[in-house]
């Protein structure tokens, strides 16, 4: 389901990224989230939930990396 804040973002996101890096995934997923409504335009038998979080990682990796300490920080 879309996320209307990062509030609404699960722990595993909101615990790890930083808050530029929690936009980025939250408007990446709910952007996935309705463009994958159509079971159709998913590949397999993956669910929308899962599709749009597969997008919204790869949006936030795109802009951030995990550091050597662990913590994810932007890229360059």
């Amino acid at each position: 389901m879309p996320y209307k804040s990062n509030a609404d973002l699960p722990d595993n996101v909101s615990g790890v990224l930083p808050e530029h890096a929690q936009d980025i995934f939250r408007e990446a997923f709910n952007s996935a989230y309705e463009q994958y409504k159509d079971p159709d335009e998913r590949r397999g038998d993956d669910s929308r939930d899962d599709v749009a979080r597969r997008v919204a990682w790869a949006a936030v990796k795109h802009k951030y990396q995990k550091g050597p300490d662990g913590q994810w920080q932007p890229k360059g």
